[in-house]
């Protein structure tokens, strides 16, 4: 079945609108499997574990593209076999839908 939010597209967001409250947050985060709401429901967070190297930096190099698509590019570390994403609308210094899909955008890969 396909996530609902894999059919929006993030839509720019340039400040002035407000964070998602933790409400919000939560109807949202039970759409995305593994992602944790961090730093008080600021940003987004999962840990993807791949092989090796070569697999982590596969899934990254398809992670930019979508990104690219969307317009809205996440933060990550690489460390040999293990992506950490962190995902959250910088403009607004929270969670916008923009971050849910972007998410389950990634969980696609």
């Amino acid at each position: 079945m396909q996530n609902e939010l894999t059919k929006k597209k993030c839509v720019p967001c340039e400040g002035g609108v407000p964070r998602l409250d933790a409400a919000q947050v939560a109807v949202l985060l039970a759409q995305v499997s593994g992602w944790q709401a961090v730093e008080d429901n600021r940003k987004l967070h999962k840990r993807f574990v791949f092989d090796d190297f070569r697999g982590a930096m596969a899934f990254v190099t398809k992670m930019a593209l979508v990104a690219e698509a969307e317009g809205h590019h996440p933060d990550f570390t690489v460390r040999y076999s293990v992506v950490d994403v962190t995902v959250y609308t910088h403009a607004i210094g929270g969670l916008s839908e923009n971050d849910f899909i972007l998410a389950a955008k990634v969980d696609g890969l």
